[in-house]
């Protein structure tokens, strides 16, 4: 009997176990729990404030950069958008990509709406002072700076390659870093809808 009932536990555990074996995977990093919700107050390129509450309910990928960025910005935008355009049709409007110039100085709203409108519909410029964008940096663990500007006033500006993936509810998610293909990315992005439209 007691043998019987031994046996019977472990059956039941090896369920459990079997359940709970059952997690998402992700190619992007997983960071949720790990940093604070979405929240900014961030400049549009209409010159009016932008703030989560304008992309509600969307999936929000979240990328510091600046217009005159020589390579990695470019291709990252791109590379979104590639992913977002490889998501079911059903999703596809679900993502918004905020486009955040840490660069204000030189990207004005106008250099900003005429940059993101090149990378197509579904991504938002938002810029602010540096005060304001040097805060909202350190929430998400991140950080930017400027190199000394050459003869004619150019200079680069550093800052991290990540994007931040926030779910419909605000609630970080994901950081996907370089190296992930677009059809990773896509994967991840639909996982995520198809789990918070649950």
């Amino acid at each position: 009997m007691n043998r019987t009932l031994s046996l019977w536990f472990v059956f039941i555990a090896l369920i459990l176990a079997g359940c709970a074996g059952d997690e998402k995977s992700w190619h992007g990093k997983d960071i949720s729990g790990l940093m604070p919700e979405l929240q900014f107050q961030l400049e549009g390129t209409d010159g009016k404030t932008v703030t989560p509450d304008d992309s509600q309910g969307n999936i929000r990928l979240v990328y510091f950069g600046f217009t005159s960025c020589p390579d990695v910005c470019p291709t990252t935008l791109t590379d979104l958008r590639r992913s977002v355009q490889q998501l079911p049709e059903e999703y596809q409007d679900d993502v918004t990509t905020l486009f955040v110039s840490v660069d204000p100085r030189r990207d004005t709203p106008e250099r900003l709406a005429s940059y993101v409108s090149f990378f197509g519909e579904g991504i938002v410029g938002l810029t602010a002072e540096e005060p304001t964008l040097r805060k909202l940096a350190k929430r998400y663990r991140t950080t930017f700076g400027y190199d000394q500007p050459d003869a004619n006033g150019n200079y680069n500006v550093s800052h991290s390659s990540a994007v931040y993936v926030f779910d419909r509810n605000g609630s970080a998610r994901l950081l996907l870093r370089p190296g992930l293909s677009s059809e990773q990315i896509s994967e991840d992005l639909a996982q995520l809808a198809r789990e918070s439209k649950s």
